[in-house]
Order: C-alpha cells, then sequence, then structure tokens
C-alpha cells in the first residue's frame, strides 16, 4: 500500500508511492479538495493537465446531497464525477464540529452527531459507523475515520474530552470497517485503506497520548487534524517533530487542511509530512490572488523566490492592467502559455466564469510543481 522510495539525506523527508484501487500516487502530494464531487471551476480534464494524481470529497456533504446510496447505485463517486484516479474522502468531524460551534447546528453525543441539514432543514445522525458506512459506498480509495475536532481557542478540559471521543470513536471506526471490507473481499472487492486522525488540540500531552494510541491500532496511514494544523504553523511544526517519532515510520502521515501557504509545504515535508490538502490555493484564486515565483531545487532543500509579497500576484493592482506578460513566467500551465496579466484582470473585473477556470488551474499547477520540486530534491 505504501512503499518508501527514498529517504532524504538531510531531513525527514522522504519520496514515496501509495497504491490504490483507482492507481498509484507518489508522495509528498497535494491533494486539491473537490468537497462536493467537483474541485471548484475544474473539470477532470484541467486536473490530468496540471498532474493532480488524488484529489479530496467530503463524505458528510455528500451524504447530505445526493447520498451515499445514490453514488453506490450510480457506481460510485468515481464513475459519478468522471475521474480516474484516487479518491480520498474526509468523514465530515470538521464539519460536524463547524456546524455545532459556529451555527448551532449540531448536537454532539458519545453515540454522535445529530444536526440540521443546511441545505433543507431536515435532521439527521452521524455515527462513527455510519460515517464509515458511507464511506465506502461512495467508493473512495483512501476514508478517513469520524473524529471530534478540539480548536485552539478551547481549554485542556474539552480538548481532552474531545481526544478520548475521538480515540472511542476511532476504535467504532476501524471495527465498523473491518466489518465491512470482509464483506466487500467476499465479494470479490478490494476495499479502501483507513486513516486514523490524532486530536488532542494544542496540548503536547494530549496529542502525545492521542498518537500512542492510535498507532497501536492496525490502521493504513494517518492524519493530524484540528484547527492547529495549518492554522499556527508555529505550533505545527513544534508538534510535528513530538509525534512524527511516535508513529510508524512505514506508514503516511498527513496534515489535514495545511498549505494555506506554500511555504508551509516546505516546512512540513522537512518533517516527514507525505500528504496535504488545503482549499486556499484554489480560494485565494477566486479573488485575485495569483501563486508568482520560482521554484530552485538545490541539495540543501526547495527554495522559492518571488517578487511579490508572500509569493502572490494582486490582481486588483493597477499595475496590471497594460502588462502583457504571463501571470508567472516560470509556470508552464495552460493560463500561462496563453494569457497576459492584463487579459485576466479584464476577466476578473467583469467577473467572467473563465477568470475562475483559468485562476484556480494555475494556483493548482503551482501547488503540483511545488510537490514534483520536492520529489526531485528528495
Amino acid at each position: 500500500m505504501f512503499q518508501i522510495i527514498k529517504q532524504s539525506d538531510t531531513s525527514l523527508a522522504r519520496l514515496g508511492e501509495m497504491t490504490t484501487n483507482h492507481g498509484i500516487f507518489k508522495t509528498p502530494v497535494f491533494m486539491p479538495p473537490g468537497t462536493q464531487a467537483t474541485v471548484k471551476a475544474l473539470g477532470p480534464d484541467d486536473l490530468n493537465s496540471i498532474g493532480v494524481e488524488i484529489i479530496l470529497v467530503n463524505a458528510f456533504h455528500l451524504h447530505l446531497r445526493p447520498g451515499e446510496d445514490f453514488l453506490q447505485t450510480f457506481g460510485g463517486i468515481h464513475r459519478f464525477m468522471g475521474w480516474s484516479k484516487p479518491i480520498l474522502s474526509d468523514s465530515g468531524g470538521f464539519q460536524a464540529w463547524s456546524f455545532h460551534h459556529k451555527a448551532n447546528l449540531s448536537r454532539i453525543s458519545e453515540e454522535g452527531v445529530e444536526f440540521v441539514s443546511p441545505y433543507d432543514g431536515t435532521r439527521d445522525f452521524f455515527t462513527p459507523e455510519k460515517a464509515l458506512e458511507a464511506e465506502h459506498k461512495i467508493g473512495s480509495d483512501i476514508i478517513m475515520t469520524f473524529d471530534e475536532c478540539a480548536p485552539d481557542n478551547e481549554d485542556k478540559e474539552y480538548a481532552q474530552k474531545a481526544l478520548e471521543r475521538t480515540n472511542r470513536w476511532a476504535e467504532r471506526s476501524l471495527r465498523k470497517h473491518q466489518e465491512l471490507s470482509h464483506r466487500e473481499i467476499s465479494m470479490g472487492q478490494n476495499p479502501p485503506l483507513l486513516f486514523g486522525i490524532i486530536q488532542g488540540g494544542i496540548f503536547s500531552d494530549l496529542r502525545k497520548e492521542g498518537a500512542k494510541f492510535l498507532a497501536s491500532l492496525p490502521f493504513d496511514g494517518f492524519a493530524l487534524g484540528g484547527e492547529t494544523i495549518g492554522y499556527n504553523m508555529k505550533r505545527t511544526l513544534e508538534l510535528l517533530e513530538e509525534l512524527k517519532p511516535l508513529l510508524p515510520s512505514d506508514k503516511p502521515l498527513y496534515t489535514m487542511g495545511l498549505g494555506a501557504n506554500p511555504f508551509d509545504v516546505l516546512d512540513v515535508v522537512k518533517r516527514g509530512v507525505d500528504m496535504f490538502d488545503c482549499v486556499n490555493p484554489a480560494r485565494i484564486a477566486r479573488h485575485g490572488g495569483l501563486y508568482n515565483g520560482e521554484l530552485i531545487i538545490q541539495k540543501e532543500g526547495v527554495f522559492f523566490q518571488s517578487e511579490f509579497k508572500n509569493g502572490i500576484l494582486k490582481l486588483a493592482n493597477s499595475r496590471f492592467k497594460n502588462d502583457n506578460s504571463p501571470i508567472d513566467n516560470f509556470c508552464d500551465c495552460y493560463t500561462c502559455r496563453t494569457f497576459s496579466r492584463a487579459y485576466l484582470r479584464h476577466l476578473y473585473f467583469c467577473q467572467e466564469p473563465l477568470y475562475l477556470r483559468l485562476a484556480t488551474l494555475h494556483n493548482l499547477r503551482f501547488m503540483m510543481r511545488l510537490v514534483q520540486a520536492l520529489r526531485d530534491n528528495i
């Protein structure tokens, strides 16, 4: 399932390959989020053209629309969205937390999460078992356990309860996964891979407790969840250094939601992270922010230099109104090969749908070039 091809001589970074039911993808890897069975503004041909090897969907949202039973009847998520490569599905623990803490639309208990659909107002109930069954029916290649997040601003008592509940839910998720996998194998099908999610908030002792507990269980990989991952990079890096030695070295490590800044990816890969996803590259593209800069591969690592702050060209700036150069001279994407900054700026201010596609295509291609540079460096 996961093979380490090469270990870096200068850091914990490693080059790997993950084998799934829908093919192999190389690590380190960035997974563009396609929450509701679509990477916003892009089709499968676009994703293939920029080198995407795996995408992310969300079982919680797909459970609400169009429903896992429909997707199973349809032939699975791959056929439904026309994507033939690997797909990872998040169970929706973060969404359940978000409903509970931001919109008061859910109630968390030991059994699971009762929530009100934001789409039609109907009541529903999600348990670890129901989440795992939904992910199996959806047909993802890698699925996640159902967890409870503990945000940065919660106290340790809350984080402790969330961690303990997450660990119990992880055991329940694993039992359900094993039950469903046995059934699928008996029918001649290959079951998906299952990752466990480590919680514990910002507290080192709780995170270590969660890592040790999950490492004792037969998961195919491990993920670090919660709002600390990627939102507070200083703390994220500290936690990675503390937790990495506690996890099996022969299994992949996934930092959920990380990648708000490309520099963050450089930092976590050096600390042994194999997989990451983030909505930010596509989101900032939609709001006029386009990545620009040169990726320099040296023995000491991959370095990024740009004339723009944080490597982001902001199209709203009037200096680009008559600029005939591409967004990024170092980029090989369709957008940069074909169109000027002036044209992209025109589309942006006219709110033309084409802008969304061209901008998203560029920023995600940058992320693909970044992870390829990291692999080349290793």
